[in-house]
């Protein structure tokens, strides 16, 4: 069972999203800057993101992507399933066509596994995960490296 790189960015993407939600549309540029995501890997998240209905785009000046719900009510596990992402521990992918087309020995016991890592993805939050305080700490130390860079930046011209 493993998670890839889509649904750990998806994830990371959303929170970053959720936690500088105050001030208005988040760009996707300021996201890539905090988290050292790719733009473009960023834009082809947050397509599926939009077309799952999570999140929604603002054009124009001052424009970004804004969550589409309440951060309690978008669980992770949704964000990781909305860029096709799946959590499962079986072989077969659920199929329990896993030895030759049928079903292999120990095909209950992952299927069980990936039942409760989504349940467990599913019960958790936006919401619940702002309110951690690594998450706050971690959230502090990525703004105040990027207000820091923004000063050297304008420093130098």
């Amino acid at each position: 069972m493993k998670l890839t790189s889509k649904g750990r960015y998806a994830v990371t993407a959303m929170l970053d999203l959720t936690l500088h939600a105050e001030s208005g549309p988040v760009s996707l540029s300021d996201i890539s800057a905090r988290q050292d995501i790719s733009l473009s890997y960023l834009e082809q998240l947050f397509a599926r993101l939009r077309k799952a209905d999570l999140v929604c785009s603002v054009r124009g000046p001052g424009g970004g992507y804004q969550l589409k719900r309440n951060a309690q009510d978008i669980s992770i596990g949704a964000v990781i399933h909305a860029v096709n992402e799946t959590v499962d521990a079986t072989r077969c992918k659920g199929q329990a066509d896993c030895q030759g087309g049928e079903r292999c020995l120990t095909h209950s016991l992952w299927q069980d596994l990936s039942d409760r890592v989504n349940d467990f993805l599913s019960g958790i939050s936006l919401q619940d995960l702002m309110r951690e305080k690594d998450v706050k700490d971690v959230s502090g130390r990525q703004n105040n490296r990027r207000s820091n860079q923004d000063i050297d930046i304008s420093l130098q011209m």
